[in-house]
């Protein structure tokens, strides 16, 4: 998969960009604030719904515009195709956003649900708060696996938005005191679509084990050892969630909402050289959250066939030099298209046998080369 035009309208410090990069390596250096970092949030806005940096009323809207505009055109192998088939297909992809509003547009029609964009282009992004992975709350880490899912089982998001569908009514009926038995039907609908979601999550888990720990082991050797643990929301090894549901009622009808469930689910790392990861340095949860987001990228490869897009914001800050080596020639070597974002090109780069298109942001304005 590689983008081949980004264009954004309305976006922070850009009244009208465009970017047409290349399928390798394409670097975007600039001065602090100059932008860059911007173009990176574009892509992630598409395949996530939100900037890395947070929600796109919180800045990401040009000061005296009314929204944002993007628009990315990328090319993608159907799953199962090889690469002597062709050079695969054309897709295209539109978002307006307001910060409260949205209208989006996939392969020239419509999309009702903003999961439409997200399953379609996948970008896995690193940028200066990807730590939160690791050491922030468990949203983002359930994020980090239905995200997965959204792509490499299609089927996924109508499991998700069933279970959702079903909270939400749940959770209305609680605040609104309803009685046991209108209850009772929300409790089987949240528990039919609960399970095979939770039993996903955690097969998916599984599968990323092998080739996370092996990434772990190789930026971070200092932890001894990973091991990921799922953790389903419930007491899924002593009661089926349907029995669980039953058993919270009363404390979900005084609290107002449901207390367990898959939307209640985490994931940690067991570490063999430290108690968890309260002990974890900065540093370490860093190369942690790294391995985790290229051990989705290349478990994404494995069952897709491709590569993501890859986004690495300010690197050269986030990285040492000898980690950014790691990264960039597991990266080359696997043929990605990489967006590499800083104030100058990282050192790493040096001497790497690599194409390199350049790009530089100065006022607002994009220029190549």
């Amino acid at each position: 998969m590689h983008v081949t035009r980004l264009d954004a309208r309305g976006l922070r410090r850009f009244a009208d960009v465009s970017l047409s990069p290349a399928p390798g390596i394409n670097l975007i250096t600039g001065d602090n604030g100059a932008g860059k970092t911007s173009l990176l949030e574009a892509l992630h806005l598409m395949a996530y719904g939100r900037s890395f940096r947070g929600r796109v009323r919180d800045g990401l809207v040009r000061a005296g515009d009314a929204a944002l505009e993007v628009f990315v055109e990328w090319q993608e192998r159907p799953a199962g195709t090889r690469v002597a088939e062709g050079p695969g297909r054309s897709r295209k992809a539109g978002l307006r956003h307001s910060g409260q509003e949205w209208t989006g547009r996939l392969d020239g029609g419509p999309v009702a649900q903003l999961g439409e964009l997200c399953a379609a282009l996948a970008v896995v992004s690193f940028e200066p708060g990807s730590h939160a992975l690791i050491t922030g709350g468990a949203e983002a880490r359930r994020r980090y696996l239905d995200w997965g899912l959204f792509h490499v089982e299609p089927d996924f998001m109508g499991l998700w938005r069933r279970y959702t569908r079903a909270l939400k009514q749940r959770n209305a009926l609680l605040k609104a005191r309803a009685r046991d038995g209108q209850l009772d039907a929300w409790d089987r609908e949240l528990a039919e679509a609960g399970e095979p979601l939770s039993r996903r999550r955690q097969h998916y888990l599984e599968d990323l084990q092998p080739t996370f720990a092996a990434l772990a082991d190789d930026l971070a050797p200092a932890l001894g050892g990973t091991q990921l643990e799922y953790q389903p929301g419930w007491r899924r090894d002593e009661l089926p969630l349907a029995d669980a549901l039953l058993l919270a009622r009363d404390r979900d009808q005084l609290a107002g909402y449901t207390s367990v469930g898959p939307h209640r689910a985490d994931w940690r790392i067991r570490y063999g050289a430290l108690p968890g990861r309260e002990a974890l340095s900065r540093g370490q949860a860093k190369l942690t959250a790294l391995a985790a987001l290229l051990g989705q990228a290349e478990h994404h490869a494995q069952a897709r066939g491709e590569w993501p897009v890859i986004a690495l914001d300010d690197l050269a800050s986030e990285l040492d030099r000898q980690h950014q080596r790691r990264v960039l020639e597991r990266l080359i070597a696997s043929g990605a298209q990489v967006f590499i974002t800083g104030t100058e090109a990282p050192p790493a780069l040096a001497g790497l046998d690599a194409d390199i298109t350049r790009f530089h942001v100065e006022q607002g304005e994009l220029r190549a080369g």
